[in-house]
């Protein structure tokens, strides 16, 4: 066990529950909201009137939570202080009509989500996560949490140059999941999630489903000093940023409003009601403001003293493809959250921003690391510069580096969390 930082075995362990838990960005925030009300916060509802208490307050919609902690002495122009993240990873979901197959086999009609890495997902037992919305209007999570799935790769002595000429799935023809043997019949996948939920058939009008790799979160190498596991991007974050919340609200004297951000579809552009490109954000930010009795001159005072860390995964240097990498910039697993920059603003971190980041890891007694990417290669983004255009507010792109990313099964140093989470524990009490 690396003996360098301060690592929290406990904090790791409990990380690796949030992922087993939660498949889905359903799940994701169900599980998120969960640990606050039990840390003191409470619901409200967009469609209820607000009022200006103090205290842990959260909303949720979709796979979206926005939570906030009003301290005592908090004017209406109190700044926020924002951890920003998303529940979103990029996999295969079900499509509208998923009975489908062919030569004898039931399959599972899916649709790629995000940048998913495709070969990640073949000869792997999946199971299937997501929601399912009732005829009534209400929604009830579906978890069936065992071997379901499997895409079949096809063998080597019917693709004999595979290893020289590189694997090539076709995205529509290769990707479709087998899960029985039969005539696909129509109505039969969604009568089997209604029967594992409990429901009826009939009353399930609507679904949001996704396929999830069953094989839990585990320790890695020979001193345990890796952490395998899936939707590390970016549940990673989701939990460093609500443990972090949490932990900051026991402060005296805070300074700012602490915010918790966890969008939906950052993995697809995040242009939805619960993506950082939609209101969402805003809406809560400002109502908090006006329910304090506010302004529009308190609400721009506010936004003018904001900063948020986007706190989303980065890449650790491959030791397999070294030459991918900046050569000057080489993030290692366990060397602390990373600073992401890019002066083309695909990530929103400046000078300015660099000082906080780095005063909250010094604050917190953690080591960082810069991340750029390599001039050859063109550089990913996040939600940081949609929240920094959308709400004119200082962004600052950090996380943890970590290899495989978007694949079924990511890596990262088993240090990096609990390293995160106290950085961003700093940064919240301000």
């Amino acid at each position: 066990m690396s003996s360098a930082h301060r690592f929290d075995r406990g904090h790791t362990d409990d990380l690796m529950s949030f992922l087993a838990a939660s498949p889905s960005p359903y799940h994701a925030v169900a599980n998120t909201a969960e640990r606050l009300e039990k840390a003191g916060f409470r619901q409200v509802a967009e469609t209820d009137a607000w009022d200006g208490t103090t205290g842990g307050k959260y909303v949720t919609r979709g796979g979206a939570i926005i939570a906030w902690y009003v301290p005592e002495g908090a004017t209406p122009a109190t700044p926020f202080r924002i951890v920003g993240a998303h529940t979103d990873s990029p996999n295969l979901r079900v499509k509208p009509l998923p009975d489908t197959g062919a030569a004898g086999w039931r399959q599972v009609a899916v649709e790629l989500y995000g940048g998913t890495l495709l070969n990640t997902w073949l000869d792997r037992d999946l199971g299937l996560s997501g929601r399912v919305s009732l005829r009534d209007g209400s929604h009830r999570l579906v978890n069936v949490d065992r071997p379901l799935l499997r895409v079949p790769q096809l063998a080597i002595h019917l693709d004999r140059g595979v290893n020289q000429d590189g694997l090539k799935l076709d995205k529509q023809r290769h990707m479709t999941p087998i899960w029985g043997l039969g005539e696909p019949r129509e109505g039969d996948l969604i009568r089997f999630v209604a029967q594992e939920a409990g429901l009826a058939a009939e009353d399930v009008t609507g679904w949001d489903l996704m396929v999830h790799s069953v094989e839990p979160p585990a320790y890695l190498g020979r001193d345990q000093e890796l952490l395998a596991g899936p939707r590390m991007d970016n549940l990673l974050s989701v939990h460093a940023g609500t443990a972090a919340l949490i932990a900051a609200v026991g402060s005296e004297g805070l300074p700012c409003i602490p915010v918790l951000a966890a969008f939906d579809h950052e993995e697809n552009g995040s242009q939805s009601d619960t993506g950082a490109e939609g209101p969402l954000l805003g809406n809560v930010l400002e109502r908090s403001v006006f329910a304090r009795g506010g302004t529009y001159e308190d609400k721009a005072r506010a936004f003018a003293g904001t900063i948020c860390l986007s706190s989303d995964t980065g890449h650790a240097v491959h030791p397999n493809y070294s030459e991918r990498h900046e050569p000057g910039h080489h993030p290692v697993p366990n060397g602390g959250p990373i600073l992401k920059v890019n002066v083309n603003q695909r990530y929103a971190t400046d000078g300015s921003g660099r000082a906080v980041f780095a005063a909250a890891c010094e604050r917190a007694g953690v080591p960082w690391q810069h991340f750029v990417s390599n001039n050859s290669m063109p550089c990913g983004t996040t939600i940081g510069p949609i929240t920094a255009a959308r709400h004119g507010i200082a962004t600052v792109d950090i996380g943890v580096a970590c290899l495989s990313m978007h694949s079924a099964r990511e890596l990262c140093g088993a240090d990096d969390p609990f390293l995160l989470a106290a950085a961003l524990t700093a940064f919240l009490e301000g």
